[in-house]
């Protein structure tokens, strides 16, 4: 599939009363927008409304064309990955990626298979039979990548996913992050309180940006 990318037009968020201005922005496949603002401003009730968690007020969000504005989450073909991994703890490492794949009607053996690649993409090959307790804090942030990524979206969605990391492991990650973004040619929203971390995410690949709340 051709990716061209995320695009939000006059979107007002909020529970019933809108939490901000109206948005109006684009991001391209292979880049990154960060979204920078202190706790309580919104940011991830932004993206949540571009998940389609919380409905949207007015505007109009689209990804490679498609209008998704009122479209059930299930339907938008957008992965999240939060703080906090969130993975499956009866499942091992392999089969937390292979579960999208599953999901999507392949059979085990090509869903692991493909849970391999990705693995060995975000820099896990050889660990999918550990048990994720057993994973550092960065290991299971990659295998939450992996498995977002295994559902094949049009789009990713980071809600401050590595506020639980130390910063040298916060920075290499940020780079896995650009790098993969960049391979899978989908656009990505990266969320943030720190202006530091905002300006490493929307600079790292041709055409990124910021904005903030």
């Amino acid at each position: 599939m051709t990716h061209t990318g995320l695009t939000v037009n006059d979107l007002v968020i909020g529970y019933g009363v809108p939490l901000h201005t109206a948005f109006t922005f684009a991001v391209s496949p292979g880049t990154v927008m960060a979204i920078v603002g202190p706790s309580g401003c919104g940011k991830s009730t932004l993206l949540s409304t571009l998940a389609g968690v919380t409905p949207a007020l007015a505007g109009q969000v689209t990804i490679d064309g498609r209008d998704i504005t009122t479209l059930p989450t299930h339907e938008r073909r957008i992965a999240m990955v939060f703080q906090e991994p969130l993975l499956f703890p009866h499942l091992n490492v392999r089969d937390n990626v292979a579960y999208g794949q599953r999901r999507m009607g392949k059979s085990r053996v090509q869903a692991r298979q493909e849970a391999d690649r990705l693995l060995a993409w975000v820099g896990l090959e050889g660990l999918g039979e550990r048990a994720v307790a057993q994973l550092s804090g960065g290991q299971a942030q990659r295998v939450s990548l992996a498995r977002a990524l295994a559902a094949e979206p049009d789009a990713l969605l980071l809600d401050e996913p590595f506020s639980a990391l130390d910063a040298p492991l916060r920075s290499r990650l940020a780079n896995d992050v650009l790098a993969i973004v960049a391979g899978a040619t989908i656009p990505a929203i990266h969320v943030t309180h720190d202006p530091e971390e905002a300006a490493t995410m929307a600079h790292g690949n041709p055409g990124g940006s910021i904005l903030s709340m």
